[in-house]
Formats: structure tokens, C-alpha cells, sequence
């Protein structure tokens, strides 16, 4: 027998008798206020990949958070809303209490052989051993359930905003803490691993926090297998900052410069 990792015990649900699922909340991957959102995002996923109705692997997630969990027992709903020759679309409800406080829309579907093409390229970086792992040590308790390299942008925290906004990019390499070997639900989280980008741009923790996070898998399950528990190379950046929002990009990239997933989420900040 093998210890459970963290972040399957964290995203375990429990099927009742009524077809809703029921989960808890992991102190594990606790965030500032409720849980980390990756771990949100996963639990989320793995409701409709558990379904006996699901047909075909995840395509596209998108999450969107409503408001603040708080700790302990939530349920999730998934209803199949339609099923078509290549693709399946499903509605995801998270409630506590009877208050919905997340919403998600998965879109599954046939993956098979033929036309590839890849135009994007993997950006240059070196390897993660040569990159020093980030100080999480004290601060969210689901930062130090990722090893984080950064090759460039990694978070400055300053007392006062800069006085010139720095650059929003950053690119680094993020694993799993332990190791766990990669698939659709890790994916589904390590995209939202990336630092909120006005803390690169302003350099202080202004409240605020994810309102929606879209996540486009195009890794193949034989992809992720090959990938295993090795790093990925994650860039993101954002585009514009404004009127209390700003969006971010990212990329997950990883063995032979294969793209993983790409995506976007919008963010809410208080000025």
C-alpha cells in the first residue's frame, strides 16, 4: 500500500445516493481564502471523468468562481447536456450549503490520428536543475505543493507598489510536490499555478483574485503518460491591466517541446 498523494486526497470525492458527489476541502492546498483554485478547477473535471457517461478526454475546461469556499464539505453536480459523434458537453455546479460558489462547463472528445501540426515553439530555458527552486516555505500552504523554477519573472514583493509597472512575464518549469506522474486533473491544476500577474506588475498583494480560468488540453493521454512527474515549462503574461481587471495567458509545454495546454483566466483586483 501507498500513501495517498496530497493531491488526490484533495480532489477525492464520494458519490451519494442521489448522484450528487461530495468533497472537503484540502488544508493542503489552502489559499488565501478557500482553496487553491487549481484544486478547484480538478475537482471539478474529475466529476465528469468519473461519470459513467463521459466519452472521450477533456478538450476544454472552464471554470468560473462565484465566491469564497469556505472549509470543509462542498457537493459537485455534473449533468451531460450533450453528446454528438466527436465531442460532449457537460454543465458542473459546486455548492455549499445550498449556494453555488463555483460553475464549469467541460467539453470532452474523440481524439484519433491524422493531420498534426504544432506552429507554436517552445520557448528557450535552461534545464530545471540549473533554475533555483522558489522559497515557499511560510506563505499559502498549496505553494509548497509545487517545486517552482523560475528562468525569468519570478515574484519580487516590494512594501509599496513600484513606481513603474514591471513587466507581466514569467517563465519557469512547476512540478508536483512529491512527484506525481502527470495527467488531465494535474493539468487541469498546474494551469492555474502561475502567480496572479499584477503581483509581477506591482510588486505588492493587493486583494483580488481568479473570476474565470478557461484551460484547452491538447495533450493525448499517451502524451501524458510519456511526460510522467518530469517539470513542465510554463510561460504566462497579461495583457492589460484596467477598471479593476486584467487577463493572463499562459502555456504549459513539455518532453520534445510538445504543447500541453494553453489558457486564459480573468482577474478581479481592488484599487
Amino acid at each position: 500500500m501507498t500513501d495517498l498523494h496530497p493531491f488526490d486526497d484533495a480532489i477525492a470525492l464520494t458519490r451519494l445516493d442521489h448522484g450528487t458527489l461530495r468533497g472537503t476541502t484540502s488544508t493542503a492546498y489552502a489559499n488565501i481564502a478557500g482553496p487553491f483554485g487549481g484544486t478547484t478547477a480538478a475537482t471539478m473535471l474529475r466529476a465528469v471523468l468519473d461519470d459513467d457517461g463521459r466519452s472521450g478526454d477533456p478538450v476544454a475546461l472552464t471554470v468560473n468562481f462565484c465566491g469564497a469556499m469556505r472549509e470543509g464539505e462542498f457537493d459537485i453536480s455534473a449533468r451531460m447536456q450533450r453528446t454528438g459523434k466527436y465531442t460532449q458537453h457537460w454543465s458542473v455546479e459546486l455548492t455549499q450549503e445550498g449556494t453555488v460558489l463555483t460553475t464549469a462547463s467541460v467539453v470532452c472528445g474523440q481524439r484519433s490520428g491524422g493531420f498534426s501540426h504544432q506552429s507554436a515553439a517552445m520557448p528557450e530555458a535552461p534545464a530545471p536543475e540549473c533554475c533555483a527552486r522558489l522559497a515557499t516555505a511560510g506563505r499559502m500552504n498549496w505553494l509548497e505543493r509545487y517545486d517552482f523554477r523560475f528562468v525569468e519573472g519570478a515574484p519580487v514583493y516590494a512594501a509599496v507598489p513600484f513606481a513603474e509597472p514591471a513587466g507581466s512575464r514569467s517563465l519557469m518549469w512547476v512540478s508536483d510536490l512529491p512527484e506525481r506522474p502527470l495527467d488531465y486533473l494535474s493539468l487541469a491544476a498546474l494551469s492555474d499555478t502561475f502567480f496572479l500577474r499584477l503581483v509581477h506588475v506591482r510588486g505588492t498583494l493587493a486583494p483580488m483574485g481568479t473570476v474565470s480560468l478557461t484551460t484547452y488540453f491538447h495533450a493525448t493521454p499517451g502524451e501524458l503518460v510519456a511526460q510522467s512527474s518530469a517539470p513542465l515549462l510554463g510561460v504566462a503574461e497579461g495583457s492589460r491591466f484596467h477598471a479593476n481587471f486584467h487577463d493572463q495567458q499562459m502555456e504549459l509545454w513539455g518532453e520534445n517541446g510538445r504543447l500541453l495546454a494553453t489558457g486564459a483566466q480573468v482577474v478581479w483586483f481592488k484599487e
